[in-house]
């Protein structure tokens, strides 16, 4: 009897080491502030386009608790504070993907607190913690360097990792005019 378990033993087995080579993401949450100027207003979903000074726009949907985003006028120039995340994880063997826009998704799961949430999967080639930058290949193999991470997003990884990167952006949470 002893024999015929063990095959169904060693597979168990190893599906658990599996599972435990797999390390659990490195998650950064953090609030950014942003000063621009309001390029459009639309009240009715409460979505505000900023341009910052080199015609860069950035949109962000602005959380009903706000109250100063019923004030606001195009051409205003205002500071607003928005909370985003990165989320990095080690999925060994996994198939690098496309940059895939899940916002959908993410925003049924939040009730709707999420702005825009973005994943790919791609391999890491370089890390330079002193200067906290990441070098990583995309699937239609382009080379993209990011300098300013967060160290906890670098945290256990090692070129030639396969990482999922989700990167979330959620509503605005603060909104100041500027005199």
């Amino acid at each position: 009897m002893f024999r015929s378990m063990l095959p169904a033993l060693m597979l168990t087995l190893a599906a658990h080491a599996v599972h435990a080579q797999a390390t659990a993401p490195n998650v950064v949450t953090a609030e950014s502030l942003i000063t621009a100027t309001v390029d459009r207003i639309e009240r009715t979903t409460r979505v505000l386009t900023l341009r910052s000074g080199n015609n860069t726009f950035q949109t962000l949907a602005v959380d009903p608790s706000v109250k100063a985003f019923d004030d606001l006028k195009t051409g205003d120039v205002v500071t607003v504070r928005y909370q985003e995340s990165i989320v990095v994880q080690v999925r060994p063997g996994a198939t690098l993907t496309d940059l895939k826009d899940s916002t959908a998704e993410a925003q049924k799961a939040s009730s709707g607190q999420v702005l825009q949430q973005l994943k790919a999967v791609v391999k890491v080639e370089r890390i330079d913690p002193q200067a906290l930058a990441i070098e990583y290949r995309t699937k239609d193999n382009r080379k993209v360097l990011r300098t300013g991470a967060d160290k906890r997003v670098l945290e256990g990884l090692k070129v030639g990792d396969q990482v999922e990167v989700t990167m979330t952006r959620e509503r605005a949470i603060s909104i100041e005019r500027r005199r």
